[in-house]
């Protein structure tokens, strides 16, 4: 399935994509949120979609928001691509990198960048994300993806001036407002034959900066769940952004970054594309 949520900001109903329509969900009572994914809300909807098949389609057109409700938290996963690691000329990690990305800067997959007030390195990273499908602390490597209800599109923008130069972590550079578009829809992990072999791009104003495949990424999404349960403990609905490939601004010879007017597209095979606007 493809579960998504459509509407004006702060709005947004359920729904789900079906032979390229969205139909509306609002009549299954739930949003997708913590709640729905703990309580085996993907399987409920399924039998629920096998018994109510006339339900209203939505108009095209229509705003396509974040595809489930609020997640507790983003954990975001720094160098996990072999040739991205190289471009920016850091060692390879012998652990994974993590940081967060703060709830506020979630926006959805068409709405727009806002480059930051001050801002002189607002960069883009294509990303893969995770969605956990029910509580998860401790796992195993071997039984990851049993904690896992879909994946989506992420793109993890940086602003590298914020996030390197400015002393601490990266988060400075990494939570500002829009800085999470996510979408178009979540597709649930049964429609995604081999996660680790994926298409992914990137263009700013149609020329093709980021082409790569999961394949290069050097930390797979089993080991990333069980990692990190290690450390905290994961909620349903919680994202996990497995990092970016190669070919991001800052890399650049001359570094190249966002300016007002540019147009980022961006794409991964079977999840959809995004569209943002730079402000």
């Amino acid at each position: 399935m493809k579960l998504l949520r459509f509407g004006d900001p702060g709005k947004e109903k359920p729904g789900i994509l079906l032979n390229n329509e969205i139909v509306d969900l609002s009549s299954f009572g739930e949003d997708y949120d913590e709640h729905f994914f703990e309580t085996d809300g993907i399987n409920r909807l399924s039998q629920w979609l096998s018994q109510n098949t006339n339900l209203p389609k939505v108009k095209s057109g229509t705003r396509i928001g974040v595809p489930f409700k609020r997640p507790s938290k983003i954990i975001c996963i720094g160098l996990n691509y072999t040739k991205h690691a190289f471009e920016t000329n850091m060692p390879l990690p012998t652990e994974p990198i993590i940081f967060f990305k703060s709830t506020s800067a979630i926006t959805g997959p068409n709405d727009g960048i806002t480059i930051p007030r001050n801002s002189k390195k607002t960069d883009w990273e294509v990303e893969l994300a995770v969605v956990v499908g029910k509580k998860a602390s401790y796992v195993e490597e071997k039984n990851s993806m049993d904690y896992v209800a879909g994946f989506c599109l992420h793109n993890d923008y940086s602003e590298r001036e914020f996030q390197l130069e400015r002393n601490g972590q990266w988060t400075k550079g990494k939570g500002c407002d829009t800085f999470a578009p996510l979408g178009p829809y979540m597709v649930t992990k049964d429609e995604i034959a081999d996660f680790n072999n994926l298409r992914m791009w990137l263009k700013v104003n149609g020329q093709m900066m980021q082409d790569n495949n999961t394949d290069d990424m050097i930390f797979e999404v089993p080991f990333l769940i069980s990692y990190i349960s290690q450390f905290m403990t994961l909620l349903p609905g919680d994202v996990i952004s497995t990092g970016t490939p190669h070919g991001v601004g800052m890399s650049l010879k001359p570094p190249m970054f966002l300016k007002p007017e540019d147009v980022i597209e961006l794409g991964i095979e079977g999840l959809g594309e995004q569209r943002q606007i730079a402000r």
